[in-house]
């Protein structure tokens, strides 16, 4: 067995594995080096050039004027009411999806996830045609109810859930899948109902995925602008957010587009950072 082994090190497994090791984790080829090299340039330069043209010098008095504070005031409330839409009704969507078989499930999930590759200034104008006073459904708020939503501070949250709310689906669905449905259907045998065994059961397992697909959905909806400018408007204290006051301030003032912006990647750093033990530490 010793002199099998000593000379399988020799000549066969061991060596191949090393091989591999060294193939795997050792020097690129120059075909693949440099453009890989060149797509991180690309997507790293804009944003040290962001860091560079900076006016750090004036940078306190551009964000605490009062546009700029209530913008970021009004981003922090909408992206956070948007987040709330989006689990009150996005997690029982995903759990729909991921636990429940129906016909057109996957038409039911591609639509779903519609809004991820949507223009969202074609969102807006969707949001128009199903929200607006004339809408398809918008006409009877108004009418019923006395509730308009396009151009006010509601249909920016509506807008933005409208957006952000597959990201939350989609990291729901995928936990859900993940998770072992016995334990669901152990508390269905005690007794409990299949609302109780989701809430006391599926709940607890899956609330890490939860938390991911709501920091997405919160990123996402802070960004939004497309839908947002043409479903609810850019008017200062009611509608505009951080990503349409960058739009405005770039017309008049770069600075302090530069300024927000900052802001706005800042926001995006530390989504990052709070996701880093789902995505950013595998191997």
């Amino acid at each position: 067995m010793a002199k099998t082994g000593a000379a399988d090190t020799l000549t066969g497994g061991p060596r191949r594995g090393r091989g591999r090791v060294r193939g795997e984790r050792g020097g690129a080829p120059l075909p693949l080096l440099v453009p890989a090299l060149i797509g991180l340039a690309f997507l790293v330069l804009p944003l040290v050039a962001l860091l560079i043209r900076a006016p750090w010098r004036s940078m306190p008095d551009l964000l605490t004027s009062s546009e700029v504070w209530q913008a970021l005031q009004l981003s922090l409330l909408c992206a956070t009411a948007a987040t709330a839409v989006s689990l009150v009704i996005g997690v029982p969507l995903a759990w729909l999806l991921a636990r429940v078989e129906f016909p057109g499930r996957g038409l039911v999930r591609a639509l779903v996830t519609l809004p991820l590759v949507l223009p969202p200034v074609v969102g807006g104008v969707a949001l128009l045609m199903a929200l607006g006073r004339n809408g398809v459904v918008g006409r009877w708020l108004d009418d019923w109810f006395g509730v308009t939503l396009p151009f006010t501070t509601a249909g920016v949250v509506v807008a933005e859930a409208f957006v952000a709310m597959p990201f939350l689906v989609i990291s729901v669905e995928g936990t859900l899948r993940a998770a072992d449905p016995r334990y669901e259907e152990a508390a269905t045998t005690l007794g409990a109902s299949r609302f109780t065994a989701f809430r006391r059961v599926t709940l607890p397992l899956i609330a890490p995925g939860i938390a991911a697909g709501a920091v997405l959905a919160w990123a996402r909806a802070l960004g939004e602008f497309g839908a947002t400018i043409t479903f609810a408007g850019n008017f200062p204290g009611r509608t505009q957010t951080m990503p349409l006051a960058v739009y405005l301030a770039l017309q008049n003032d770069p600075e302090a587009a530069i300024a927000l912006s900052l802001v706005l990647l800042a926001v995006s750093i530390a989504v990052l950072a709070g996701l880093r033990d789902r995505w950013m530490t595998a191997s």
